[in-house]
């Protein structure tokens, strides 16, 4: 038993008892005791702490990398489903799985929706450069912010040609990025595949599925939509702005999650990107034959006020100012811009005033993003200058006569006096 004894000298009790069987002396043996380190002292405390942490970074795994944590944090400002996804997701038909055959358009506007998103996550801004007001807008130059990878291979893809290219203007990149050049030396700057791979990565989030179909002689994939809670919020957002039932935004029909930065630019992006696409076909079917002419109207004035920059700076909704609203630009009171926008004569006080509230919510997100939004408004002036061309049956009461002739592969348009060159888009 004494051996068993010895053997427990490091217990603060044997010790205890040691003392006291010893010496008698019950003051020593508290002193002896309290001399020895207790489970409170802090050496003891931190191991104890530097244990549970330990055992929280091995519970969530074996290596770690403090830089997962911005990754996710960065990840959760942003929408599950990219911009290019949900326009190519409003274009496709539900059942079928594949977009329409006679629509060329699309191709030219994700391209330009790959800039958008790089834009909205601080990868690209125009150039700060004083001087670039005395050009146009889409002639103005781009350059990266930062060459942090995004994890969609489509925006990195993009970002590293940017990066290692000479700076180019908005305009020039939707052109190359479309393959719309001649220049032999910039024809590998073209995005190969761009709606297939964006189609396969709708079937990895889960919102799509693959399918052989035969059409004729030969086997085609198609991508039915399996998610249709997915469509159908992207088709909320889209008549949320185009079909609004009052003056002030009803944030609850855009993202529902709060944390997603520039939620109404996004929805605005939207409209307008799948406006460009020529695929609201889809997101208006719902709407009755008065209701789908006004939704494309509102469109139309929306693409307006937005490819411009700065936003909501040309005044010309006087009556929306004098209501109270910030004097946000609808180019729809301008007699001179008529031809333009057909749709202006029609066009309510009240739906003035939505417009000039929409464009104060979307000001209020730039923040100190200024050359990023700065791109968004130089993609929605490439849009618009392509809406003239091909969305030429905006409104019922627009009287146009239009012709086309051929001469050297080159089409004309003649509208009301004037005539605007086609351009054949891949």
């Amino acid at each position: 038993m004494s051996g068993l004894q010895r053997r427990r000298v490091n217990n603060p009790n044997s010790e205890h008892d040691n003392h006291l069987n010893h010496n008698g002396n019950s003051s020593t043996s508290k002193r002896s005791s309290s001399s020895l380190p207790s489970s409170s002292s802090p050496r003891l405390a931190g191991a104890a702490g530097a244990g549970i942490a330990n055992s929280e970074r091995a519970h969530k795994g074996i290596a770690y990398d403090p830089r997962d944590l911005q990754v996710e944090a960065e990840q959760s400002q942003h929408p599950k489903l990219t911009l290019m996804e949900e326009v190519l997701l409003l274009g496709l038909k539900d059942r079928q799985g594949y977009l329409s055959f006679w629509n060329d358009n699309i191709s030219y506007a994700l391209r330009g929706c790959i800039l958008i998103e790089l834009a909205l996550r601080k990868r690209i801004a125009m150039t700060r450069d004083p001087n670039r007001r005395r050009y146009d807008l889409a002639d103005r130059l781009v350059e990266v912010t930062s060459d942090k990878l995004t994890g969609e291979v489509l925006l990195d893809e993009t970002l590293k040609l940017i990066k290692t290219s000479e700076k180019l203007s908005v305009g020039s990149w939707i052109d190359l990025l479309s393959g719309e050049t001649w220049n032999v030396m910039k024809i590998g700057y073209q995005l190969k595949q761009v709606r297939e791979r964006l189609a396969k990565g709708l079937v990895d989030k889960g919102v799509l599925r693959t399918e052989k179909k035969n059409f004729l002689l030969f086997d085609m994939a198609t991508h039915p939509i399996v998610d249709t809670v997915s469509k159908r919020n992207v088709i909320e957002r889209v008549l949320a702005l185009a079909t609004p039932n009052t003056v002030a935004l009803d944030m609850n029909r855009l993202h529902k999650n709060p944390n997603i930065k520039a939620r109404v630019t996004r929805s605005v992006a939207l409209l307008l990107s799948g406006y460009a696409a020529s695929v609201l076909e889809n997101g208006f079917a719902s709407l009755n034959y008065d209701a789908r002419e006004e939704a494309f109207m509102r469109t139309d004035e929306l693409l307006n006020e937005f490819g411009v920059w700065p936003w909501g700076v040309v005044g010309k909704t006087q009556g929306a100012a004098a209501d109270g609203a910030t004097g946000i630009g609808s180019a729809s009171l301008d007699t001179s811009d008529q031809l333009e926008s057909p749709a202006s004569a029609a066009m309510s006080h009240a739906s003035v005033a939505q417009i000039a509230n929409l464009v104060k919510n979307a000001k209020d997100e730039i923040g100190d993003d200024e050359l990023e939004f700065e791109v968004v408004a130089t993609v929605f002036s490439v849009f618009g200058k392509v809406s003239r061309i091909f969305c030429l049956d905006i409104s019922p009461t627009l009287t146009t006569l239009i012709r086309w002739t051929r001469y050297s592969s080159l089409f004309t348009v003649s509208l009301s006096k004037e005539v605007y060159p086609l351009k054949t888009f891949k």
